[in-house]
């Protein structure tokens, strides 16, 4: 288990950790996002216990980073951005170096380092000095130092970074077996693999928590931007591209037009988002994605349009994430 609460973290006159909490349970997989200056590394280190935070606290396995970075060292398993490797070992000699630091002896030394090769797939290179080997497998080597004492909590740092498509899925899988019976936080700034892989995250922006849940509930909190997407044509007139743009303003609810184009045919495609429920809207009343639905059929049928198509869509997680730190938006 992980808990922050309240963590402040400056350098000098920079702020870069502004009243951060989140907590992350054994079993769970937190992502933790946000552009570069957001804070993440800086989290990431207090957790570790190469940085002391200025204010609040952070636990590790109900251990005070600050009282015990010691205890906690032995806890975690880091894999930084870089991998920390030696060019002049090789694999083998790595891990039997990370072993004796670990102070694994005997028979569970040998068993901890047969898991780990296996588990990230070293044995083709296990002779070849690290100065040769892919970035991608400089990767694996890194998370294979990380999982090789069997720590009840993993950090990882942009743990696929150099791996090709095939790769990353392994170590995606990895993580995820790994994530049901240990405590995990991932930073990335692959929105694919958050979705992927965890099942929480933290969006952070200037040293702050923009937004935090699963994806689903960061999501729901921001369900104002929801958005339809409909082609219609005209059923006795013509109708030009402009003329289109502009009738779209008169959708009752309307919050603001995001795609509208002419799709090759009579007919016209556009995606809108809506006023949020519970909004006062333009007819008077309050409104979800259903009765926004319904004020978009009533339009259409008003203005002689025929409605062929209507889909909803809800935000990705990488449009939350740019609205969020772009915007300065706060979920």
């Amino acid at each position: 288990m992980i808990r922050a609460v309240e963590l402040v973290k400056s350098y000098g006159r920079t702020e870069a950790v502004r009243g951060v909490s989140f907590e992350v349970n054994r079993g769970d997989i937190l992502g933790l996002l946000g552009p570069n200056g957001a804070g993440k590394t800086s989290i990431i280190k207090i957790l570790t216990g190469y940085h002391f935070p200025d204010g609040g606290s952070a636990m590790v396995e109900d251990l005070d980073v600050g009282e015990h970075p010691l205890e906690i060292k032995r806890l975690i398993g880091y894999l930084p951005e870089s991998a920390p490797l030696y060019p002049d070992q090789n694999p083998e000699e790595y891990l039997s170096f990370v072993a004796d630091a670990r102070g694994l002896e005997g028979a569970a030394r040998k068993a901890a380092i047969e898991k780990a090769v296996a588990a990230c797939g070293l044995s083709s290179v296990w002779r070849k000095p690290v100065e040769e080997l892919s970035k991608g497998f400089r990767q694996r080597l890194g998370l294979a130092q990380a999982i090789l004492h069997d720590p009840p909590v993993l950090i990882l740092d942009e743990p696929t970074t150099g791996l090709d498509p095939n790769q990353i899925l392994e170590i995606r899988n990895l993580i995820m077996e790994l994530g049901k019976e240990k405590t995990v936080i991932i930073s990335t700034h692959i929105l694919q693999e958050v979705e992927a892989v965890c099942s929480s995250v933290v969006i952070l922006n200037e040293g702050l928590v923009a937004a935090q849940g699963t994806p689903e509930e960061i999501g729901e909190a921001l369900k104002g931007e929801e958005r339809l997407g409909f082609r219609i044509k005209a059923r006795n007139h013509a109708l030009c591209l402009e003329d289109f743009r502009a009738l779209l303003g008169t959708i009752p609810g309307i919050r603001a037009i995001l795609r509208c184009e002419g799709d090759g045919s009579p007919a016209f495609a556009a995606e809108i988002s809506f006023a949020k429920a519970g909004t006062a809207i333009g007819h008077g009343g309050d409104q979800g994605a259903d009765e926004f639905g319904e004020a978009v059929f009533d339009w259409a049928v008003s203005r002689d349009l025929v409605l062929l198509e209507l889909s909803r869509r809800r935000l990705s997680l990488e449009e939350i994430f740019v609205k969020l730190t772009q915007e300065g938006g706060r979920a």
